[in-house]
């Protein structure tokens, strides 16, 4: 995006803040879900089956995006291809719940996706749709998501009702608890909350505004690990921590069962306030990765040393257990009733290869999120976001070098290799209400310097969505 579209932009979104506006709705409690869904006349969605409190929930969404030929001198084993493309994925989840105690539920949501995402999902640090990471062909394919129990201990406080939800039977609960998570789940369903940017089903599509892009969180290839997670609220703050399995091989479907061996852990320490009555929050989170991984000052060595230019050079050297860490800092603060913005900042130590989630060693992005009450569709929301993603200087070398990452790799020859800058995207959403509980949209993405390279792009991709919950 050349200065003068992030000018365009920035006058945009403080044109917007003038207005009356809302942000999205995120879920409570343990699952933050976002959701827009209002009851259906006669299909309720709680109620009681062998005296046990229950609730059923689900969603649906379709996701096209496409963009046209770009430019590009070269391409390399792992670029995004600079030809017309288009890409689509298709998702189904519905949402079991159970109270089996006054304070033990458990959940269950089995799902059903099917895609084909851009250049077999690479070529981008912060790609195009939440939803890609699930796909794997036009076949669909059936899988569990989430299958969690949830301990809730409350302790002396004031009383907060959460209500009925997807992962959330309506339940009354103490401003200061406990609250336990054990079973399949995501890492982002506890950690870094976003009324604004978290689900790329009624939100913002890409990866950098499901979470911060560098934080690369415990999961499968699907983006779900098992684990235990637990918070503890006091009135106005959070505490939380979680340990999470690791996959077997990095981004790999099959997780290693071997939690104490090789592991994710994270702590976050979030405050909420009130400005004017208007409700806003400040957040840090850390993690801890344990996992067989590969150094990329090894994997530099092994590409010089062997000619090893225009291949996976990280899987030679993987020979010893690591350790990876980083730290983020997220705020977010409604302006009116109607309106919000947040941003997010994140780095990793950037040593080592990626995990689990994508190849960002450092990441920042900000945005805003209202409703159409302005314009008198107060059923539509709207988002604004730009971001900035980069590497650390040992994956930047290795990629100089001539290596390829999991993700991303443009070497082409020895004169050919990342011409390397921050890679910047700049988004923008509109969701228009069609009928009750179903929503279509539009979204703009303008990506420089995909997978950090000056040699090739801009990208310019425009995706059109359907999504029904209830």
């Amino acid at each position: 995006m050349t200065h003068k579209s992030y000018l365009l932009l920035l006058s945009l979104l403080a044109a917007i803040c003038s207005m009356s506006a809302h942000a999205q709705k995120a879920g409570s409690g343990s699952d933050q879900i976002a959701s827009f869904a209002s009851p259906i006349a006669d299909f309720p969605t709680e109620g009681e089956l062998f005296g046990l409190p229950v609730n059923i929930h689900g969603q649906t969404t379709y996701i096209n995006q496409r963009y046209n030929n770009f430019n590009s001198s070269y391409s390399g084993q792992n670029s995004l291809d600079a030809q017309k493309s288009m890409s689509y994925t298709w998702s189904g989840t519905l949402f079991f719940g159970a109270r089996l105690a006054p304070n033990t539920d458990v959940y269950f949501n089995p799902e059903v996706v099917s895609g084909v995402p851009f250049s077999d999902l690479s070529g981008l640090g912060g790609f195009t749709n939440g939803e890609a990471t699930k796909a794997n062909g036009a076949q669909a394919k059936f899988y569990s998501a989430r299958a969690f129990v949830r301990q809730t201990i409350n302790q002396e406080g004031d009383k907060v009702v959460l209500e009925n939800e997807a992962n959330q039977i309506t339940q009354t609960v103490s401003s200061n608890r406990v609250v336990l998570t054990g079973g399949q789940f995501s890492t982002l369903d506890i950690f870094d909350d976003s009324r604004y940017a978290k689900d790329p089903r009624i939100q913002f599509m890409n990866w950098g505004n499901m979470t911060y892009l560098a934080y690369d969180y415990a999961a499968d290839a699907r983006g779900y690990s098992w684990g235990l997670a637990g918070e503890w609220y006091l009135d106005n703050w959070v505490m939380r921590a979680s340990r999470m399995l690791a996959p077997k091989t990095p981004n790999g479907r099959d997780l290693n069962w071997q939690i104490f061996n090789t592991y994710g852990d994270q702590i976050e320490v979030e405050r909420q306030h009130n400005i004017a009555d208007l409700p806003g929050k400040v957040s840090v989170l850390a993690y801890r990765n344990k996992m067989m991984l590969a150094r990329f000052s090894d994997a530099t060595n092994y590409v010089i040393q062997n000619n090893a230019q225009g291949t996976q050079a990280i899987n030679n050297v993987r020979n010893n257990m690591q350790y990876k860490t980083g730290i983020g800092l997220h705020g977010e603060q409604a302006l009116t009733k109607d309106l919000g913005i947040y941003g997010r900042a994140f780095t990793s130590d950037g040593h080592t290869e990626t995990m689990s989630f994508t190849e960002a060693d450092n990441s920042i992005s900000i945005g805003m999120g209202m409703n159409g009450t302005s314009w008198k569709r107060p059923n539509d929301s709207i988002g604004i976001s730009m971001m900035q993603n980069g590497l650390s200087s040992y994956r930047r070398s290795y990629l100089q070098a001539g290596g390829v990452s999991y993700f991303i790799g443009d070497y082409a020859s020895p004169s050919q290799t990342i011409s390397y800058s921050p890679e910047r995207i700049g988004e923008v959403y509109y969701n228009a209400t069609v009928i009750k509980n179903v929503l279509a949209g539009l979204n703009f993405q303008h990506i420089i310097n995909p997978a950090y390279n000056s040699a090739r792009g801009p990208v310019n991709i425009l995706s059109f969505r359907v999504h029904a919950e209830f």
